[in-house]
């Protein structure tokens, strides 16, 4: 007798992250690859946390500090929080898993911008909730529209804060009226995987937030600026209620021993960090200088990626720019056809993705 599956689960369709250069550079018979596809940090790891991870390695025939309590506590003074406010994940990805099943049942509601990261509407429907999509304004989350959508089976909302994938950030007396409008009843989770980013002073973090929302969590991760993708390492800031609670279901051990030491390393490589800024607004200025002179449409970022109008099918000029060693990310599974979606690289990257952007807008595909 077959499975008996819910439809609910049936029905997702699964996130497809993109490829990594290995597997491309093998379909596609190319060397020297550089990806600029999936908004890593193109410095690599932290020095700092590569020689953390010496010690380590000797102890990995014993299980993780269930509790993570070094990184915990190293993050309650960095972000001047309560430990008790902390919820560790293998990756940011697991905290959403978490918060899906703490916070919704089946028929629920779930706003989510649209487009947005795919993984909030997967997260919704794995629980039995309908995720409802509220279009964006222009390249903006539209909060207002998001507001207007809240209804009595709503119960959670996801905003993130900077946009992936069109960059945009949420100002903050926006976020503050948005907050000061919601029923007691949502939830609101405020995505900030690439908050480090972001220079418009007028963006606020949740996390000054905290004390005066009930409501609110901030997800953050290491996997960007921090560079440290390859360990998965994630963390959520909420009320301490709603924390113990994601502590009942979070899985033993989700944070593994190498990636606790890695990611507490790395809080302290101020250096690091402050490179990864310079390297990745440098870039930025640079793509925008010469995407104008050619006379290509982009959106302006808060992040270290953004959408660039090729004025063709991406998808075409996706392939094409594989042809070159350049991996970027096409957008037409976001509602953008005509968009590749370019995370900063070093600056011989940089230079390079434009040489091959060149050869082919220049030529017929």
């Amino acid at each position: 007798m077959p499975l008996k599956i819910p439809e609910y689960i049936q029905t997702i369709a699964p996130y497809v992250p993109g490829k990594p250069i290995e597997e491309l550079e093998r379909e596609y018979g190319i060397t020297d690859s550089i990806k600029l596809a999936s908004n890593e940090n193109p410095l690599g790891p932290p020095p700092a946390a590569m020689a953390a991870l010496g010690q380590a390695f000797l102890k990995l025939h014993r299980y993780p500090d269930g509790a993570a309590f070094e990184l915990t506590q190293r993050l309650a003074r960095h972000l001047k929080v309560a430990p008790e406010q902390i919820v560790l994940g293998n990756g940011s990805d697991d905290l959403l898993g978490m918060l899906a099943r703490v916070l919704l049942q089946p028929g629920d509601e779930v706003l989510v911008p649209d487009p947005s990261f795919l993984m909030y509407t997967i997260v919704a429907q794995s629980a039995g909730a309908v995720p409802i999509k509220v279009p964006l304004k222009a390249t903006h989350i539209d909060l207002e529209k998001v507001a207007a959508a809240v209804g009595p089976r709503t119960r959670l909302i996801f905003i993130c804060n900077p946009n992936n994938p069109t960059g945009s950030a949420v100002r903050r007396k926006d976020l503050e009226d948005f907050l000061a409008g919601l029923p007691a009843h949502v939830a609101v989770v405020l995505d900030e995987a690439y908050f480090e980013f972001v220079r418009d002073e007028e963006c606020v973090s949740g996390i000054v937030l905290l004390a005066s929302h009930a409501n609110v969590v901030t997800l953050r991760t290491f996997s960007k600026a921090y560079g440290l993708a390859g360990l998965r390492v994630g963390y959520g800031i909420m009320p301490g209620y709603l924390a113990e609670l994601l502590h009942r279901v979070r899985m033993p051990f989700n944070v593994n021993t190498l990636a606790q030491v890695a990611a507490t390393a790395a809080l302290d490589d101020t250096d690091f960090l402050g490179r990864t800024l310079a390297t990745v607004h440098q870039g930025l200025d640079f793509l925008y200088a010469e995407l104008t002179r050619r006379g290509l449409r982009y959106f302006p970022t808060q992040a270290n990626f953004f959408l660039v109008d090729v004025g063709r099918q991406a998808a075409d000029v996706f392939d094409a720019l594989l042809r070159y060693g350049v991996i970027v990310r096409s957008m037409g599974a976001y509602g953008y056809p005509n968009f590749i979606r370019v995370s900063v690289g070093m600056p011989e990257e940089n230079r390079r993705f434009l040489q091959a952007l060149d050869k082919v807008l220049s030529a017929e595909l």
